[in-house]
């Protein structure tokens, strides 16, 4: 164990109060309201899925063509799809019904033009407005239904600066709070999600945004939000921000990406660069939380492609492929290469694969015992890619470049 390098702060803790209502509410089952789905944890509702793919894969519904340059995933809410792409310049937010035909478009702000032009960030659906932030630092309210923006925040207002690929996280909605993380001496900010106005800032940590979102979850009826930061990892209060522990693993990095995973009382935080993961298993006793590094490892190398966390097993981007690795231990199950380096999702107890190049897609078991492909096809595009897989509602939404696909994976 590596317990010098947890840093807790108990003060925080005793002020551990009632979750909110809004806090334990779910989302709809036929939604994907925004980044990693409704629980931000990379699986899906659907049941009643394909098992195997045709030869040629899953028949495909339909594709757009025209969405920009980028990376960001797709969200679906409402009997609309979400994405965004970088266009003539600029930031584009573009709305779509669940046939593909266009809704409304909208700029958000300049394209970002830095190393990796593209749009970054997967927008994020509530209460009938979205959320996106831009590679620039731009945090826009917009009206779901129309794209009328509803109000806006720039990161430099909370002393944040852009990381060197620009900002790439997503909103985390949190109840009455729209979450993001400017880095710097207020780490982690929240708003007022209906007037952007600030409701608490974290203090005491400092660290660069990087490029992995915010995580919410309930410890010991404790809200609390994870991050990782360019200072390491660090999880504070949802209540006000205040700094609970944090952890320098990855510090200093050449790059920080994935956004941590919770479950059972663990917290994983994986990179890339030859870094690998931390495990941190959390503890209560009344009032007081414990924190202590479980185990780390090298066989879970994750740059961009994250990992799920299912029925007691990490499953996950590990360099040029894919493993599984015991949530409690460490040990490492298997180790495959599926459609080669790319991220996933998970959906009807199976593994939705989308490889970094190439456009090569997969569906694979998800199992401790061993992973075995069970389809696989391409799908066009240039450059490196970097959204992940969505399914839901019987549908798989790849998006490559400036295409967007969507495939029917429903059982018949």
């Amino acid at each position: 164990m590596h317990a010098k390098s947890i840093r807790l702060v108990l003060a925080v803790v005793v002020t551990w109060g009632a979750v909110s209502a809004a806090w334990a509410a779910v989302a709809p089952t036929a939604e994907w309201p925004g980044w990693r789905g409704p629980n931000r944890d990379g699986k899906s509702p659907d049941t009643g899925l394909l098992k195997e793919w045709p030869a040629d894969g899953p028949p495909l519904l339909w594709k757009v063509t025209d969405i920009g340059h980028g990376y960001s995933g797709v969200a679906v809410s409402g009997g609309t799809v979400y994405i965004t792409g970088d266009a003539d310049g600029k930031l584009v937010l573009f709305a779509f019904d669940l046939d593909g035909k266009p809704k409304w478009k909208v700029v958000v702000d300049a394209a970002w033009t830095g190393d990796h032009p593209g749009a970054r960030a997967t927008p994020m659906i509530d209460g009938g407005k979205v959320y996106l932030v831009s590679g620039n630092g731009v945090v826009a309210c917009l009206d779901s239904r129309t794209g009328r923006p509803v109000w806006s925040k720039n990161m430099r207002e909370f002393g944040g600066s852009v990381p060197g690929w620009g900002y790439a996280e997503s909103v985390l909605i949190l109840g009455n709070l729209a979450v993001v993380k400017p880095g710097g001496g207020k780490c982690i900010v929240a708003l007022a999600k209906t007037t952007g106005a600030p409701a608490w800032a974290s203090k005491g940590f400092t660290g660069g945004a990087e490029y992995g979102s915010c995580l919410a979850f309930t410890f010991a009826k404790a809200p609390l939000i994870v991050a990782g930061t360019g200072k390491g990892i660090v999880c504070v209060s949802a209540m006000n921000g205040g700094v609970v522990f944090s952890n320098e693993f990855s510090a200093g990095n050449t790059a920080n990406c994935p956004t941590p995973a919770y479950a059972d009382g663990h917290v994983f935080w994986a990179n890339g660069y030859g870094k690998g993961g931390v495990c941190l298993k959390l503890a209560a006793a009344g009032r007081r939380l414990s924190v202590t590094e479980a185990w780390r490892t090298s066989d879970m190398v994750c740059h961009h492609g994250g990992y799920v966390i299912h029925e007691g097993h990490i499953y996950g981007n590990n360099g040029d492929g894919y493993a599984c690795l015991d949530l409690k231990t460490g040990k490492k199950m298997w180790g495959e290469r599926g459609v080669g380096k790319g991220s996933l999702c998970w959906a009807d107890g199976m593994l939705y694969l989308f490889g970094e190049g190439g456009g090569r897609a997969g569906l694979a078991t998800c199992s401790p015992e061993g992973m075995q492909m069970k389809g696989e096809f391409r799908v066009a595009g240039s450059g490196p890619s970097w959204a992940h897989p969505v399914v839901i509602g019987g549908r798989l939404y790849l998006r490559y470049d400036t295409n967007l696909y969507c495939f029917d994976v429903k059982a018949k």
